[in-house]
């Protein structure tokens, strides 16, 4: 059993999403590269109602299971991988979301940011970067992004082969999560 937990978070919870297959593929290359727990966190099966507790995540304190129990996985987590697509030069709502419901949980634990999309996602990853600062997070510098081919976004089939599509970047998928493991070391 490996001492370090890390949560790879499936950032999108759309119907026809490439998300979830794609932080599998995430989680695989991770395997391969660092010892550790790898364990996907798929959004769309954490009920996280926007903004309902009634009190600041700063302070803790959480009124409602729902989120004791999101507190509780994060907490357990040494280190973290965000996959996420680029909507609009922007995340998704759902993620926001996620990372909102909790503060103290996040705070001083590396996180490799991972996009993809048409322009392969930049845009969001700055933005996410910018958040993941004021959780007071620890951003690896390495942001792997993915673009995909417009007639694969157009095509909305929900289906892909991230180490196929993605071939020719897993090098950098590769540096950044090596990146991870030497921050999880410090």
């Amino acid at each position: 059993m490996h001492s370090s937990r890390i949560l790879v978070i499936a950032g999108s919870t759309r119907a026809r999403r490439l998300c979830l297959q794609i932080s599998e593929w995430v989680a695989e290359v991770g395997r391969e590269v660092v010892a550790a727990d790898f364990e996907i966190i798929d959004l769309k099966h954490w009920e996280l109602p926007m903004d309902d507790e009634p009190g600041i995540p700063a302070l803790g304190g959480y009124a409602f299971e729902h989120t004791r129990a999101w507190s509780r996985k994060v907490s357990g987590a040494h280190g973290f991988v965000i996959v996420t697509p680029q909507y609009n030069w922007g995340y998704p709502a759902p993620l926001k979301n996620a990372l909102d419901h909790l503060y103290v949980e996040w705070a001083g634990k590396p996180v490799v940011i991972v996009t993809y999309g048409g322009h392969g996602g930049s845009k969001c990853s700055r933005q996410l970067r910018q958040v993941l600062k004021g959780l007071k997070m620890k951003p690896i510098r390495t942001r792997p992004r993915f673009t995909l081919a417009r007639d694969r976004i157009e095509a909305n089939t929900g289906v892909i082969e991230p180490a196929v599509e993605f071939a020719r970047r897993r090098r950098a998928l590769r540096r950044a999560l090596v990146a991870l493991d030497a921050a999880l070391r410090r």
